[in-house]
């Protein structure tokens, strides 16, 4: 199965590049939807202008089963985040903006490099504030031979302009559904509106590349998957979530539960999310998506 922006026009890449820097003028192109000027160097949530920073990238062989396979998942860590989670594992990067700046044509070079690497895919992770440069990126790429699928890495808190955007594009959506419940999103993660902002643009990534798809050796070729961590005290509301996944997505979602969570960067200044989960409380969680026929677990 080809990537998705193959079948397209190469100047169709960059006429949605080209759409979404306007958006930059009155920023819309996460769920926060600032409305800054970005073309004019003021910053919103993310305070990022138009420059995408990254941390790091190399083959990842840590991620899901169907993206790393044996050659690793082409992942680019780009710097900044439209969440604040609290207790975000990689703060460093994405609240501490550990990185350096990149010209689409540097970043270009790099997917092609994750390319010749051996990497089954390029897996941009946290990209939702950066949708612009990561465009113009591959519309270069492509001219210059990029066949690898796009995995789109996001914690979900996407507008519904970008993903129309990015619409034939992106293989692979892997959104984070991280609370069913809106009071705890904003004080845990800083982010008004969570629980319908996500929902809301994970159906419309179903819409667009349907359940995930894998090739006869296993790897991802096409399709949604999703990925929720468990929270220690049922912070994240994880039967909601898993509800809402097997009701109004599918049964046959990929879906990794994951249960690494550790109280790092503020989380020790809330005593309930400051321990480990305990293997009770993901085991729990595990059985309510088995009873609900969701089994396609990593």
């Amino acid at each position: 199965m080809p990537a998705c922006y193959l079948s397209l026009d190469p100047k169709v890449l960059d006429e949605r590049a080209e759409e979404a820097r306007e958006h930059l003028a009155r920023c819309d192109l996460c769920g926060w939807e600032c409305g800054v000027d970005r073309l004019e160097g003021k910053l919103g949530v993310c305070k990022t202008g138009e420059t995408a920073f990254i941390s790091s990238f190399g083959p990842h062989h840590g991620e899901e089963a169907p993206l790393r396979g044996w050659g690793g998942s082409g992942t680019i860590f780009f710097a900044g985040c439209n969440l604040r989670c609290q207790y975000c594992q990689n703060y460093e990067i994405s609240q501490l903006y550990q990185g350096y700046a990149v010209t689409p044509d540097q970043l270009a070079g790099i997917m092609l490099q994750l390319q010749a690497m051996g990497c089954h895919n390029i897996n941009l992770v946290s990209p939702s504030h950066v949708v612009v440069p990561i465009l113009q990126s591959l519309a270069i790429a492509r001219r210059k031979g990029l066949n690898l699928p796009i995995v789109y890495n996001t914690g979900g808190y996407d507008s519904l302009a970008t993903l129309r955007l990015l619409d034939g594009i992106i293989d692979i959506y892997m959104p984070d559904m991280k609370y069913s419940n809106a009071t705890l999103a904003r004080k845990y993660s800083r982010i008004p509106h969570y629980p319908d902002i996500n929902q809301t643009a994970v159906k419309e990534m179903h819409r667009q590349v349907g359940d995930l798809v894998l090739d006869r050796r296993g790897i991802a070729q096409r399709g949604l998957l999703i990925r929720h961590l468990v929270l220690p005290n049922e912070i994240a509301g994880s039967e909601k979530i898993l509800q809402f996944i097997a009701q109004e997505i599918s049964t046959n979602t990929y879906l990794n539960i994951m249960d690494q969570y550790r109280p790092l960067y503020h989380a020790r200044q809330y005593p309930e999310l400051s321990r480990r989960i305990t293997s009770q409380e993901y085991q729990k969680v595990i059985a309510i998506a088995k009873s609900l026929g969701l089994t396609r677990l990593d």
